[in-house]
């Protein structure tokens, strides 16, 4: 008998695929039978995901771009209904630490890029998917958060306010899509083994962490059709 895929037959677009909890999610929804379109910065990386997925029998496509070079993000919801016609999950995981300094230190340009990265990157792709969510039958988008959303924090002032301020656009998008069919939601991964986490705690063992693989359960079960989840900031751990 053959097992039924989760996600057979639907496209998902994942940005920050090409390492982390974006490289193990992109797997994963291919394992359950969605097309991905994996976006990252690192060619190489994504060419081994590639490899990853077409090995074990998935699809996928890749788009390496920088998100912070806003003209090609505009320009993803026309490619992809080009392409496919249609587009039902978005994984908005890209995200930059930035730097972790007092708040009247952190560099102007780093603060730039980060905000740009971790909050207008996904301003513009909420508006260029948008209409492409709309038309699924089952349109879902999800978004990652983080912990330090949630508190002031010393040094943490710059990843913590970028993660606030992606929270509060992507619950006003969901109160926004209340009466449609599209259902938009946060996942707050934790404490997770990735470059991110090992940048920001450098002196920690990261055997001690769970892997990105471990938290991939949540993301199928809020991309699925039958999700009824929504608004929700979901905890992954």
């Amino acid at each position: 008998m053959t097992e039924t895929k989760r996600l057979e037959g639907r496209v998902a677009l994942i940005t920050g695929a090409s390492h982390g909890i974006g490289y193990a999610v992109a797997k994963r929804f291919a394992a359950e039978g969605a097309h991905v379109i994996a976006i990252g910065r690192n060619v190489g990386a994504l060419e081994e995901l590639s490899d990853e997925v077409t090995d074990a029998g998935g699809k996928i496509s890749l788009l390496p771009i920088d998100l912070t070079m806003f003209e090609k993000v505009d320009a993803i919801g026309p490619t992809i209904f080009e392409r496919f016609g249609k587009l039902d999950i978005v994984v908005g995981n890209a995200a930059l630490l930035g730097e972790l300094a007092p708040v009247g230190h952190i560099d102007t340009q780093i603060f730039d890029n980060t905000v740009a990265t971790n909050v207008t990157s996904n301003f513009r792709l909420i508006r260029t998917v948008d209409k492409l969510l709309q038309l699924s039958d089952a349109g879902r988008a999800i978004f990652v958060t983080s912990n330090a959303s949630a508190k002031g924090r010393a040094f943490w002032g710059l990843y913590a306010a970028t993660k606030a301020a992606l929270e509060a656009l992507v619950l006003s998008y969901a109160q926004e899509l209340d009466d449609s069919k599209v259902r938009v939601n946060l996942v707050n991964p934790g404490r997770i083994r990735t470059k991110m986490r090992a940048e920001a705690y450098p002196g920690e063992d990261p055997q001690s962490l769970p892997t990105p693989d471990s938290i991939t359960d949540v993301f199928v079960d809020l991309a699925e059709a039958s999700c009824t989840k929504h608004g929700e900031v979901v905890d992954a751990y």
